[in-house]
């Protein structure tokens, strides 16, 4: 182990620990993409009853989005929407946009957290719900973005003969994106207060 901060509390913490534990941070930080790749590969052997894996769900999702013309952010948010799966597949849609948010615009955040929702039109009927749940959504700026991720890319991404594009291929997008410098708008905000 290398060097370690001085407290036992965080309430005793120096600037110079502080100072530690973001230099350190940053060097960890340095390899989130190959964390996120590794997680996504992951998805191979996770979920079952699909036709398809949960990662080739999620590289045909990306592929469809890449199709689509969506942007880098979009196309990436699209290859991660569902990587919280094997952590939390009961709110893998918040999981998702966690891991997005310091990294991409607050659209992107959204409709990924808001994905798992809009996709319960397509199912929740056959098991006594409202399939019309997301229209609360309905004045939301976003609403249309999201629905389209949903409609388009998302729900129609169980095929075992589209010719997704591979891992590899996202590659570049993942390595840019996750290499940018990091901002949670919600602590960037508790930051700036007086």
């Amino acid at each position: 182990m290398g060097r370690i901060v001085s407290f036992r509390q965080m309430s005793n913490g120096t600037r110079a620990d502080y100072e530690l534990l973001d230099q350190s941070e940053r060097e960890y930080a340095r390899f989130l993409p190959q964390r996120i790749l590794a997680a996504l590969r992951h998805l191979e052997h996770s979920i079952e009853g699909y036709p398809v894996s949960r990662l080739e769900h999620s590289l045909q999702t990306a592929t469809r989005a890449a199709a689509d013309g969506a942007d880098e952010e979009m196309i990436v948010a699209a290859l991660l929407h569902d990587i919280g799966d094997d952590l939390s597949p009961y709110n893998h849609a918040e999981l998702g946009a966690a891991i997005l948010r310091p990294y991409v615009r607050a659209e992107v955040t959204w409709v990924v957290e808001q994905h798992g929702l809009f996709q319960t039109y397509f199912y929740v009927h056959h098991m006594g719900g409202d399939r019309f749940a997301r229209e609360r959504l309905r004045a939301h700026p976003w609403f249309d973005v999201c629905a389209h991720f949903a409609d388009r890319w998302d729900q129609a991404s169980f095929d075992p003969d589209y010719p997704s594009k591979p891992l590899d291929f996202f590659e570049p997008m993942v390595q840019k994106i996750f290499t940018r410098p990091a901002c949670d708008p919600r602590y960037a905000r508790s930051a700036q207060a007086p």
